[in-house]
């Protein structure tokens, strides 16, 4: 009697003072301390009964299972009881068999409690019902669905908490065919006004962004609960309508009914954009002030509130002020961590949460799993994928999805398909992570083949498929022996007017250089969207149509759209390759106006537009505080140090990064390396390629490997960077090859030389570097018939030299120059100019170095060529119609030779003008009689 008043004390009391204490008396007491919550006393008892041996009945067995699930740290408990059940021979009781089967599903074991439920020997609509809750509750939608199909064919009939469960699951697969086929169902039993199930109908027409109907639901129910407001602030929630949220609030208050957690969560929730960060904070003060701020699911909403509105350190902080964190708790921050780039704060709460009590689940692991998604975190990676194998939990069908996808985005896609093939199922989201693998990892043939496989499984290809395949192609090769059949596939299959999949098309004819393709696509669309004049944009400036790609980035702001982060990107892209430093500064100016200059992604664009544009001043002034960086911002910092010739700030710079413990990736090392080649920091370059692997844990690279003989053959190590190719990591390229050969070059090594080329041709047979650098080689050294030989094979095999060209902008006008070039207007006040120049700097000490003249010609002629090279038609040009004072900026296809060079220098000093020549390989600043490169390039 006691206990049933909740008075526990007082039943202990009495159960203490019973002199002969029977079955019945036991089983209350033990009922007791489990409803009052009461759990560890109640086992201690239970433990206390049997040694009396006292047998407790089916209602303590089911308490205490229940007791299991209502806490996170008793399953082994609950273990021991399923054993007790069994050998009582309780287990052929249908409540005790149910209890079981919930308390498996409530710790996500799904095959244990799959295989209970089909050996149980009796089953009722609570165990059918159960087994559909724990599927659903555990991520898995569509089994609580194949269930409650099973079901209906076994003539159990439902009650409203299986309608509840199966119109929720169709909800959450976004179906909504399906639950109006369930709605159907509910009707003809006798449901439709149960105010469970009209919950769960506004659910699930929230859900599929259905929200009239959710309204319709709502505005009908002759009664409503809590959860009834609750639903309909979610639907508003779900489908982005902040505002319709808030006022359905304030109906609920005029209601008098008292809004719970949950009411304030699904309203937290929908102010997750920064542009409603002033009202969700409004909701964070009336929790607060209401004093719900300690419920976990309010919590776990702020955390998410935060994060998605791009603010870490308050989403940190609402963590850290939980007093009680259940699993969403740590499994949100964890999100939120990975959002936010802050992938080692993810696993360091993987780490602390594995030292708590509380037991893991799928949903745990697959967050943590979000964070190893480079190469650098494979280690990682691998240590989690081996707890997940301990736990037990390899055969979760999210599990899986998410191990394909981390191997895949570390560079071991192979692991990732042996993974496939060990899944005991699979789905559509399986075979697009492995599809996306092969394709992030450069491997088409292989995504081909595995889309076939996802085919031959049964299973639906879907719009994600087809954008992965398409991404798979870059080349014209590709376009005619694979990409058009595939386009021709999407059409016959339906995919033609899917506006994710049309951009793909667009991103594919570009990137294997068919814009005529992708214009006509582009031109078809109906209504063209921000994201379809971005892939425009982008693909343009990134395949070198620089000039298309503005004039896009200006038709886009005329036809009314948007712009965004990518258009901005995209547009600054176009601007660095076109080295445009006014369009940029333009794009820049009006990124600042419509509020984009604290974006980061647009930061680092910007950023990465100054450096290339030769203007490290403007990178240094938009530059986020350290603690801001991304690890894409301190690359670029690193890289435009690099390129502007200041290696000992680019050395520092990685210093700093490392300081404040932001991990160097592939592109750190590329750009550090590149530091010292330019600088010749030849035994820090050195040190700092073998520490990539044993420090870092950064695979060592084929462009790590070029910087490397770039660096030897610079300083005239030959033998050595000849050794180094032979005991690279990686098998050498045309890259490595052409370096060398270039080295040859510059230190007349014509047998090494020879060597070099020999590799290059076979390599590729029409390659005109190899040629012309043979060729340099052997006129250095005076071998003037192998010179002629060279040619003549050049011309009988049609290969013609990359011509060399330079350009500058001046008065907002581009003009470019070829060698000797006499086709511009002012031709003659340029050669006049340039004759002016010859005096003034002879006069300073210039002596010109026929050396770099490659032709078999008297010194006077070689002297003549060299003063026809294109930069210095260039600079002649700039200096005619530029602002005295101003800064020239001359760009260059290749690179520059020693005299051009050593010109540049003497003009600088002469006329008292700062000039920047960027050429294929690195900024020269000109400044006063000295280069920012010390003579070293």
């Amino acid at each position: 009697m006691y206990s049933k008043f909740n008075s526990l004390k007082a039943a202990k009391h009495v159960f203490d003072q019973i002199p002969e204490r029977n079955q019945a008396s036991w089983n209350t007491i033990v009922s007791g301390c489990v409803r009052a919550g009461l759990h560890i006393e109640g086992f201690e008892l239970l433990r206390e009964m049997l040694v009396q041996g006292v047998e407790p009945n089916i209602f303590v067995f089911s308490s205490l299972i229940s007791a299991c699930n209502k806490s996170d740290s008793l399953f082994l408990e609950g273990i021991q009881i399923h054993g007790f059940a069994e050998k009582a021979g309780f287990l052929a009781d249908v409540f005790v068999s149910s209890a079981l089967l919930h308390f498996y599903g409530t710790y996500g074991y799904m095959t244990a409690a799959r295989k209970f439920f089909e050996e149980m020997p009796e089953r009722n609509v609570v165990s059918w019902t159960s087994l559909m809750m724990d599927y659903s509750n555990n991520g898995d939608p569509e089994e609580a669905i194949e269930i409650y199909c099973r079901m209906r064919g076994a003539g159990v009939s439902c009650n409203q908490n299986s309608f509840a469960t199966v119109i929720s699951s169709c909800g959450t697969l976004e179906n909504e065919l399906l639950g109006r086929q369930v709605l159907a169902h509910v009707l003809v039993s006798g449901f439709g006004s149960n105010v469970s199930v009209s919950n769960a109908l506004i659910h699930m027409f929230g859900s599929c962004g259905d929200v009239k109907n959710a309204e319709y639901v709502f505005d009908r129910m002759p009664e409503r609960d809590t959860i009834s407001w609750n639903s309909i602030i979610s639907a508003y929630s779900q489908n982005g309508l902040c505002e319709e949220s808030l006022r359905i609030f304030k109906k609920m208050r005029l209601a008098n009914s008292k809004p719970n957690s949950t009411a304030l969560s699904c309203l937290i929730s929908s102010c997750s954009t920064v542009d409603n960060l002033r009202w969700g904070m409004g909701i964070h003060g009336l929790v607060v002030k209401i004093g719900l701020d300690s419920i976990v699911c309010v919590g776990n909403t702020l955390i998410t509130l935060y994060s998605e509105s791009g603010r870490f350190e308050d989403s940190k902080l609402s963590f850290l002020e939980m007093s009680d964190k259940d699993l969403i708790s740590w499994h949100s921050m964890m999100v939120s961590s990975v959002q936010n780039g802050q992938h080692r704060n993810a696993l360091e709460l993987l780490a602390k949460l594995c030292r708590t009590s509380k037991i893991r689940n799928h949903v745990t692991f697959a967050s943590a799993l979000a964070a190893c998604s480079v190469p650098e975190d494979l280690l990682e990676g691998k240590t989690i994928h081996a707890h997940i194998i301990r736990t037990g939990l390899h055969e979760n069908l999210l599990i899986g999805n998410t191990l394909v996808t981390m191997y895949g985005k570390c560079g071991m896609i192979r692991a990732g398909e042996r993974i496939i093939h060990i899944m005991p199922e699979r789905n559509e989201v399986t075979w697009n992570a492995l599809i996306g693998g092969f394709v992030e990892n450069e491997e088409p043939q292989a995504a081909i083949k595995a889309y076939k496989s996802m085919r031959k499984d049964g299973i639906s290809v879907n719009y994600i498929t087809i954008v992965s395949i398409l991404g798979s192609w870059s080349a014209p090769n590709d376009l005619l022996k694979v990409g058009m059949s595939i386009h021709a596939h999407i059409v016959l299959m339906g995919f033609g007017q899917d506006d994710y999949v049309k951009n793909s098309l667009l991103t594919m004819y570009a990137k294997c250089g068919d814009f005529t393709s992708s214009n006509f696509i582009f031109n078809e669309f109906a209504s063209k969207t921000a994201v379809s004049w971005n892939v425009m944009i982008a693909t343009n400036a990134h395949q070198g149509n620089g000039e298309e790609a503005l004039q896009l980035f200006v038709k886009m702001h005329h036809s009314g759209i948007d712009f965004d982060h990518f258009s901005f990107s995209g547009g600054l892209a176009a601007s660095s390759n076109l080295a445009s430093l006014e369009e940029g500064q333009q794009i820049h100016s009006l990124i600042i106006k419509l509020g984009f200059g604290s974006d980061l992604h647009v930061a680092n664009a910007a950023m990465d537009m100054y450096g290339k544009c030769g203007d490290m001043v403007d990178v240094l002034k938009i530059l986020p505080e350290p603690t801001s960086r991304s690890r894409l911002s301190w690359n670029i910092l690193i890289s435009g140090f690099s390129r502007h010739g200041y290696f000992k700030e680019a050395i520092e710079t990685f210093n700093e990064m490392i300081q404040m413990g932001e991990w160097p990736d592939h592109v750190t090392f590329v750009s550090l390396l590149s530091a010292c080649n330019h600088g010749g920091l030849i035994d820090e370059g050195l040190s700092y390629f073998s520490s990539m692997m044993s420090e870092f844990g950064v695979t060592q690279g084929i462009e790590h490997c070029v910087c490397i003989i770039d660096l030897l053959g610079r300083l005239g190590r030959l033998s050595e960077a000849e050794k180094f190719i032979t005991e690279m990591p990686v098998p050498p390229n045309d890259l490595i090859w052409r370096s060398l050969l270039s080295a040859c070059r510059n230190h007349n090594n014509l047998e090494l030389g020879k060597k070099a080329a020999q590799h290059l041709l076979e390599l590729d047979p029409s390659d005109d570097a190899a040629y012309v650098l043979l060729s340099n080689v052997c006129a250095v050294s005076g071998r003037w018939e192998d010179v002629d030989d060279l040619r003549r094979k050049m011309k009988s095999s049609n290969i013609k030299k990359k011509p060399a060209c330079s350009w500058v902008k001046v008065n907002n006008k581009v003009s470019t120059f070829g060698m000797g070039d006499k086709s511009h207007p002012q031709k003659d006040q340029i050669y006049a100019k340039l004759e002016d120049l010859k005096q003034i700097i002879r006069e300073t000490g210039y002596i010109p170095d026929t050396s770099f003249s490659l032709h078999d010609t008297d010194e006077e002629q070689k002297e003549q060529n060299l003063w026809n090279h294109s930069e210095k038609v260039a600079l002649a040009f700039a200096l005619i119609n530029s602002v005295d004072g101003s800064v020239i900026r001359i760009f260059k296809n290749l690179r520059v030779c020693g005299d051009c060079h050593s010109m540049f220098k003497h003009v600088s000093q002469a006329v008292q003008r700062t000039i920047v020549l960027r050429d294929s390989y690195r900024f020269h600043h000109f400044n006063g009689g000295k280069c920012s490169c010390g003579d070293y390039w």
